[in-house]
């Protein structure tokens, strides 16, 4: 399919993706973009999901990982662990700008305390090393385990959606937590060793910590609670400024 001169129909797909199971979604999207299919990973908390799904559809699919520099050295293990048990074909990119110069010209961003120091941090350390992944794997879709109940801009998200130039495939966006843990469990699965420690979510060490009795979502143990996103699922001209609301969730 010539998809420059015939562009996908993003509703009407969407309509039909509705209807299909995760399984199946991955298949479609293997079926329309064929080798030019990537997916991301985190190595986050339940990133065995996805991983386990896609690959038992498109073994050799290429498995991108951005690793920031900044990880936990749980992360790093668990992504080992992964990766030799799956078989995955991972390809890991980094920033240009190694952690020590970045620290050198701008500081430690994450202490600064305000979202745009965050927001730099993540263009430089996630968002240009994914867009250059992007462009050397030829990828032209992009399969993405984000979930409808994670964050307020992960709501408003279809199976299918366009991201500049990238098809975005969501498989398992209306997935539950409780049907994330039940497949974990039927494949016997790894939940990210640090969910043992009280975490909802990891990233880098210094933007998660522990759910607490008062958090009312997880994404509140992120990036210090004063955003939602690290930037790589949002559209490149947008900022996202606001301060985190539990409530609009």
């Amino acid at each position: 399919m010539n998809l420059e001169a015939n562009p996908l129909n993003l509703d009407t797909i969407n309509q039909t993706l509705s209807q299909r199971s995760a399984a199946e979604i991955i298949t479609w999207a293997a079926d329309v973009f064929g080798s030019q299919l990537v997916m991301t990973t985190s190595f986050g908390i339940q990133s065995a999901v996805m991983l386990h799904l896609a690959t038992q559809i498109v073994p050799d699919i290429p498995v991108i990982w951005i690793d920031t520099g900044y990880l936990p050295p749980a992360t790093y293990r668990f992504a080992q662990a992964l990766t030799d048990r799956l078989h995955l074909n991972l390809q890991v990119f980094q920033a240009t700008l190694s952690p020590a110069r970045m620290e050198a010209l701008h500081g430690r961003l994450w202490t600064q305390g305000t979202v745009e120091a965050l927001n730099l941090y993540d263009r430089i350390r996630k968002v240009e090393p994914m867009q250059r992944a992007l462009k050397d794997l030829g990828a032209r879709a992009w399969l993405a385990g984000l979930r409808r109940d994670q964050t307020t801009y992960r709501q408003n998200l279809g199976h299918i959606a366009r991201q500049q130039e990238i098809y975005k495939i969501h498989p398992i966006l209306a997935w539950s937590a409780q049907e994330v843990d039940q497949y974990l469990n039927a494949y016997d699965l790894p939940y990210h060793p640090m969910k043992d420690m009280g975490y909802a979510t990891v990233g880098d060490w210094h933007s998660s910590r522990p759910m607490t009795d008062k958090d009312e979502h997880e994404r509140q143990t992120r990036f210090q609670g004063m955003k939602q996103e690290c930037g790589l699922h949002l559209p490149q001209t947008q900022e996202e400024s606001d301060s985190f609301d539990s409530s609009s969730l």
